[in-house]
C-alpha cells in the first residue's frame, strides 16, 4: 500500500513561529535578514499559505540555529 507523504503547511507555519519566539527574534529583523521588502510572506509562511523557498529555508536554519528538517513539520 502506498502512504502520502507531504509537508504539512499550517504545522511548518507553526513551527517557524516556534522557533522564531524561541530566538526572539521579530518578523522585522528576520525581515531584513531576508532581504525582503515587506514582511508579506513571512506571514504566509506563519498562516501556512505557502512555504519558503529552498534558499530562504537554509537562511531561517542558519538564523534558527537549526536543520531544514527540524523547521519543516512532515504528515504521513
Amino acid at each position: 500500500m502506498c502512504t502520502t507523504t507531504r509537508i504539512d503547511l499550517i504545522g511548518t507555519g507553526r513551527r517557524i513561529s516556534d522557533l522564531r519566539k524561541e530566538r526572539d527574534l521579530s518578523i522585522k529583523e528576520i525581515q531584513y535578514v531576508l532581504g525582503f521588502n515587506t514582511p508579506q510572506a513571512i506571514f504566509k509562511w506563519l498562516r501556512g499559505d505557502t512555504l519558503p523557498t529552498i534558499d530562504n529555508l537554509v537562511v531561517l536554519a542558519e538564523i534558527f540555529d537549526t536543520t531544514i528538517d527540524d523547521i519543516l513539520v512532515i504528515s504521513r
